[in-house]
Formats: C-alpha cells, sequence, structure tokens
C-alpha cells in the first residue's frame, strides 16, 4: 500500500475514535493519554462549536485535525450541520471545501 494511502487510513481510524459527550456537552478524541474536544451546543440539527481545545502536548501534532475529521463524519451520519464560531474550527472548515455542505 502506499505511504499516501496509509496516512490516509490511519487518519481515518483516528476520526472515528472521536466520541460524543453529551453530558459535558463536546466531542473528544483521547490520543496517547491526553484529551482534544469541541465544546458544543444544539440547536434543532445545527451543532454549534464555540471553542476547541488540545491538551499541551497534542499541539501541533494534528490531534484537533482529526477531532474536527470526526466530527464531520458523525455530523454527516446523523444529518446535523455545523456553526464554527471557534476560530480554529472556522479555519478547518475554509481549508476542507468537502465539508462545505455541512456548514449551517
Amino acid at each position: 500500500m502506499p505511504q499516501d494511502a496509509v496516512a490516509t487510513v490511519n487518519r481515518a481510524a483516528m476520526a472515528n475514535e472521536v466520541r460524543e459527550n453529551a453530558a459535558a456537552g463536546r466531542f473528544e478524541l483521547v490520543e496517547d493519554g491526553a484529551l482534544v474536544f469541541a465544546n458544543y451546543r444544539r440547536q434543532g440539527d445545527r451543532v454549534i462549536v464555540p471553542h476547541v481545545e488540545a491538551a499541551p502536548r497534542l499541539r501541533g501534532t494534528g490531534a484537533a485535525d482529526r477531532l474536527m475529521l470526526g466530527i464531520m463524519q458523525l455530523l454527516r451520519a446523523e444529518g446535523a450541520r455545523i456553526v464554527p464560531l471557534c476560530s480554529y474550527a472556522a479555519a478547518w472548515m475554509r481549508r476542507h471545501k468537502e465539508y462545505h455542505d455541512l456548514l449551517g
């Protein structure tokens, strides 16, 4: 398998580890025992994301990117849309045109 394909498969596998923690109002991804999360609130079929944060040791590793990818997969599966208020989430959405259909 070409190296690019391995990276894509690994990235998608990581994104599938994203879980919704409804009690805490956030999506979460744990990597190497550290947490990256996105706070959210729901309004109908819209998911408003005001904040994304990664543990200091995960910053710069792509963990927040993998979190956002997982969130997009979850939202697409449930037919929901995203309102990215957080500057990171908004910038991520600008870079990933394949998810613009989820903007709400």
